[in-house]
C-alpha cells in the first residue's frame, strides 16, 4: 500500500503567524505613540535587519550596523509614527537626533524587559532563523546588560539577548 505524500501547507500558516506577531508590535507602538506615551515601566528593545528592503536612516549610522541593529524606546524618543507596514522614530545617537524608518517585515526581535515579553521573527526573505520563532517565557529571556542613558539611543549587541 502506497503512502500519501506529506501534505503541503498551501495556507502558509507560518507566514500568517509571523504577520500576526508583527501586528502585536504595531499595536504596542501605537500605544507608545499615544499622547500618554509608554505606560508604567514598559520600554522596548527592537531589533531589525538594517539591510532589509525599506529600512531607511542616516547612512553613517546604518553603515556601522550592516546586518542588525537594536534600538531602545524608553524615556526619550520623538515623532514615533507607527504606520500600516512600517514605523518611524527619531532617537538621539551621539547627541544628535536621527530619524529611522523600519518596515515591520525587517524586525527580528521585539522585547519588553519590564514584563519579560519577547517575540522573535523569521529573518526577511523567509530564510531559516538561528533560533525558532517563538514567544519566550520569563525564564527563557536574558535581560540586556545595561539600560540606556536617559536621552540617548543605545545600540545593543544581539548577544546580549541570547541566553548564556
Amino acid at each position: 500500500m502506497a503512502q500519501d505524500p506529506p501534505a503541503q501547507d498551501l495556507m502558509h500558516y507560518e507566514a500568517m503567524a509571523q504577520d500576526a506577531m508583527r501586528g502585536v508590535v504595531k499595536a504596542a507602538l501605537k500605544k507608545a505613540a499615544a499622547p500618554e506615551g509608554l505606560p508604567g515601566a514598559h520600554h522596548f528593545y527592537i531589533t531589525f535587519r538594517t539591510d532589509a528592503p525599506g529600512v531607511s536612516g542616516p547612512t553613517d549610522l546604518l553603515s556601522k550596523y550592516p546586518d542588525e541593529m537594536t534600538i531602545v524606546l524608553q524615556h526619550r524618543y520623538w515623532d514615533l509614527a507607527p504606520g500600516e507596514t512600517f514605523f518611524s522614530v527619531t532617537l538621539h545617537f551621539g547627541g544628535q537626533p536621527k530619524r529611522l524608518s523600519v518596515p515591520y517585515a525587517a524586525l527580528t526581535r521585539f522585547y519588553d524587559p519590564s514584563v519579560q515579553f519577547l517575540l522573535q521573527f523569521e529573518p526577511p526573505g523567509g530564510a531559516a532563523a538561528s533560533a525558532p520563532s517563538a514567544v519566550a517565557g520569563p525564564s527563557e529571556v536574558a535581560k540586556p546588560a545595561a539600560e540606556p542613558a536617559d536621552g540617548e539611543a543605545k545600540i545593543v549587541s544581539l548577544d546580549q539577548f541570547r541566553k548564556k
